[in-house]
């Protein structure tokens, strides 16, 4: 690749200039920036800037990289930057990333920047390009999507920290014949961002959850129904709560909270886990807050959560699954519409090593009550 300028009617890739000195500090020391760019600099200073413009991106360069500003077309302020880097010529092989400046965040900048210099690469010589992002990063992982990315799985332990700490990376890639177009979803976001009957409502679990859900999954009743059935760990279910958007968006599952719908209060949670998509199959689960049992909650959840799986994701059967000795959980599914098909022997570990039975219940898109 040369360094020839690139640009479309949404972003300008170029080479960096002195005159991005002062909008490359405010977005090099933005807090989220370094949130998911660990390695920069703190704080990032003139000289840091200075050496990026003047040493840094000639050093990626001569690697056989690429190193661009994002700049808007029609001022030419900088927007970020965007790179190609860790190149391994015999694989035809680079490494796509980016940061994006806390003002032009949210117009897709990111997105059409990625997409620009992703096909600029695979049509001159590159047959793969990566895109790793922090499991967290949910906004980077939209952007992967739309750029024609596919997720490929989680690398253990791939990103590393200054203070010698390890985490986890998504692994994005895109193929010199794979198509521009966003990569297909599993599970849509939900229409609007919610889902509501007026009087429980259901969003997407977040990072922001994490102590309520924390007490829910500790009360002995639904510890008793986990699987394991092992009280959770505070940092464990903070990590789960912080990746489920990720999760969601990889198709894998979709985790909500279920709120009373007059007041926003949580009240519990449900969770729809895609275990074949092959066969169009998925299973639900959910738990109550002990405060708001009694009152038709989870039924009026697993309805509205039903629905959109019916008729958003393209899900043409659910399961699930309840203790014989739960007939509340059984009554739950019955109302909204699940029959039982079968008892499962010893299906599920139980708290003192024991296996226990799971009642099956299965539900298809006519047997939803309204």
């Amino acid at each position: 690749m040369n360094r020839e300028t690139i640009e479309t009617a949404a972003v300008r890739l170029r080479l960096f200039r002195d005159a991005d000195l002062e909008d490359l500090l405010v977005g090099c020391n933005d807090p989220l920036t370094r949130r998911f760019l660990p390695h920069l600099p703190g704080p990032y200073t003139a000289a840091d800037a200075h050496w990026w413009i003047s040493e840094g991106t000639a050093a990626v360069w001569a690697r056989g990289g690429a190193a661009y500003a994002i700049s808007d077309p029609a001022t030419d302020r900088l927007l970020g930057g965007i790179g190609l880097d860790h190149v391994a010529p015999a694989r035809g092989q680079g490494e796509i990333g980016y940061w994006v400046a806390p003002s032009a965040r949210g117009r897709g900048v990111a997105t059409a920047a990625t997409t620009l210099l992703a096909g600029r690469a695979l049509t001159h010589g590159f047959a793969r390009l990566e895109l790793l992002t922090d499991p967290e990063n949910v906004a980077s992982q939209r952007v992967a999507l739309a750029s024609g990315f596919s997720r490929e799985g989680i690398r253990r332990g791939a990103g590393n920290t200054p203070d010698g700490s390890r985490h986890d990376l998504v692994a994005w890639a895109r193929l010199a014949g794979d198509p521009p177009a966003p990569a297909t979803r599993l599970l849509p976001d939900l229409p609007g961002g919610e889902l509501t009957d007026g009087v429980v409502t259901l969003r997407p679990l977040g990072g922001a959850d994490a102590e309520f859900v924390h007490r829910l999954q500790n009360l002995p009743e639904v510890v008793a129904t986990s699987v394991p059935p092992v009280a959770p760990e505070r940092a464990d279910v903070a990590a789960r709560c912080a990746r489920a958007p990720g999760q969601w968006l990889a198709g894998e599952r979709a985790d909500l909270v279920i709120l009373d719908a007059a007041s926003g209060t949580p009240a519990g949670e449900i969770g729809l886990y895609y275990q074949e998509p092959p066969t169009g199959q998925a299973m639900i689960g959910y738990a109550m807050s002990r405060d708001w049992r009694g009152r038709g909650y989870p039924t009026r959840a697993a309805r509205l959560l039903a629905r959109w799986a019916f008729e958003h994701a393209g899900i043409e059967r659910l399961i699930a699954g309840a203790s014989p000795d739960n007939p509340g959980s059984r009554r739950v599914l019955e109302k909204a519409g699940f029959r039982q098909e079968g008892e499962l022997r010893g299906r599920l570990p139980g708290p003192a090593g024991q296996r226990l039975d799971d009642v099956l219940y299965g539900l298809l898109p006519q047997d939803l009550r309204p």
